[in-house]
């Protein structure tokens, strides 16, 4: 699912296990909201986009097809990816979307292009789209992947998370991203671990 192999071992941190009453939000109710500013992914995701353009730009957008339009000239360094480096996606104005614009790749019914033709072209539906994508709401800070606080996750309009009834464990919310990073850490033969 990732053409990343990275140089350091996955560490999840225990903010992952914790308890909660937070819910997973539904596409109908947050409309992609967090694409918003588009994504950061490493240069080798988007060399492996470009290289499958022709399978992607069918399902993008009208006016949004030109793979030319689709990244930034920004760069930010970054160690922890294969690159040491992202580069960012493009966002386009978009007043009826949250924040007012969006990713490039994000599509009228809120759903990513790439995971669209993904499907389409009968691979896995993460077969193009960026890591940290596929880990949102999951993030990387000080080495290790975490989660925000319940409180900040319910006080962001664009978050992944509703006010629930029912406690649970918050990786029962976030199993198809631990899933991921788990292959991911084995794919470089680490598996990830808990701090």
């Amino acid at each position: 699912m990732t053409i990343l192999r990275f140089p350091h071992p996955l560490l999840l941190s225990g903010q992952l296990f914790r308890n909660t009453r937070l819910r997973r939000c539904r596409l109908s109710e947050c409309r992609g909201a967090c694409c918003l500013h588009g994504v950061w992914m490493d240069p080798l995701e988007m060399e492996d986009i470009l290289a499958n353009a022709d399978l992607i730009h069918p399902h993008l957008a009208k006016g949004r097809k030109d793979p030319a339009g689709w990244f930034t000239d920004e760069r930010e360094e970054d160690a922890f990816f294969p690159s040491g480096c992202l580069i960012q996606t493009a966002t386009l104005p978009n007043p009826a979307h949250y924040g007012g614009t969006e990713c490039v790749f994000l599509k009228p019914d809120a759903r990513c292009s790439l995971q669209t033709a993904a499907v389409a072209a009968g691979e896995h539906p993460w077969r193009w789209k960026p890591f940290h994508c596929i880990i949102h709401p999951i993030t990387y800070e000080d080495g290790s992947f975490t989660i925000a606080s319940d409180e900040e996750l319910l006080a962001e309009e664009a978050s992944c998370f509703r006010a629930g009834t029912a406690e649970t464990r918050m990786y029962e919310s976030l199993t198809e991203e631990l899933d991921f990073l788990l292959s991911a850490g084995s794919a470089n033969g680490d598996d990830p671990k808990a701090e």
